[in-house]
């Protein structure tokens, strides 16, 4: 799925403007602990977090991307993390059921707001799904992720829902337990991703299907440099990341440094508070 030329010489890149759903971590704290990056003993400053999140949506309009928001709901610390409430593809809407009972309530939530925004093709899953967490669009096809959090037999079920292949890709690291730690899409074509985090039968998929992607290092990785969003020439990705950074750049991406290390204390950066409304 790769151009042969990518990895040696740049290509033009253009900026496609897309439409985002974010939520305000109105909420967010870290009161219990589901991935190896929540610790509630550790302070966090809601101060700082909300300034973090803010400067991320600025910097998204600044790039010509337009930003809804979902309203927070008292006692879903998470749910700033609106990656993980659903995935949209061509207007259509699957639902995220969560295997956590702290975040069950998001699913309905997050369908809620579609729903009350006109979206007709809603389905409520039957299997557990944590959203574009662990289902990534890349082309024609979804990248879905196992492991930790979704269920492989919802891989068959979004593919019936949305009609469109799904390549499912098991990670095995603690730290990166969504699909969207580990991977990060680039364009319809290339994506970057951590090697280590996957399963050695995913990492032999995702070199013959991407064979020119962007390796990222374990330092890189640590920083949660893949949870990165493109639009098809800027990559924002946290500030931490650079050798990340240094690769896009050689590829004719413009990477974009971010920080939001206060939000990474419950295990999510920019692409965890973005969810992409692909209507």
């Amino acid at each position: 799925m790769s151009d042969a030329l990518s990895a040696t010489t740049p290509r033009i890149r253009t900026a496609i403007p897309r439409r985002f759903l974010m939520c305000p971590p109105t909420y967010f704290e870290v009161s219990y602990s589901i991935n190896p990056w929540m610790d509630p003993k550790r302070p966090v400053d809601a101060g700082l977090a909300e300034r973090q999140w803010r400067n991320l949506r600025s910097l998204y309009r600044d790039l010509g991307h337009e930003v809804l928001e979902v309203a927070p709901l008292p006692g879903l610390p998470d749910m700033v993390f609106a990656a993980n409430g659903a995935t949209v593809r061509d207007g259509m809407v699957f639902g995220s059921r969560f295997r956590h009972m702290e975040r069950t309530a998001e699913g309905p939530a997050y369908l809620a707001w579609f729903r009350a925004q006109g979206y007709a093709d809603v389905h409520w899953p039957e299997h557990i799904n944590e959203g574009e967490g662990d289902y990534l669009a890349v082309g024609d096809r979804l990248l879905a992720g196992t492991g930790f959090r979704t269920d492989p037999r919802s891989h068959a079920e979004a593919q019936e829902f949305f009609g469109v292949p799904v390549t499912g890709l098991r990670l095995v690291d603690p730290s990166y337990y969504h699909l969207d730690t580990a991977l990060a899409v680039l364009s319809d074509d290339e994506v970057m991703y951590y090697p280590a985090a996957f399963s050695e039968g995913s990492r032999a998929v995702l070199r013959r299907m991407f064979p020119d992607a962007i390796l990222a290092t374990a330092e890189d990785a640590a920083v949660f440099g893949l949870n990165a969003l493109s639009d098809g020439r800027h990559v924002v990705l946290p500030e931490a990341a650079t050798g990340l950074a240094k690769q896009l750049a050689e590829r004719g991406f413009e990477p974009i440094g971010i920080r939001l290390d206060e939000l990474l204390k419950a295990g999510g950066s920019a692409k965890c508070c973005t969810l992409e409304l692909r209507d």
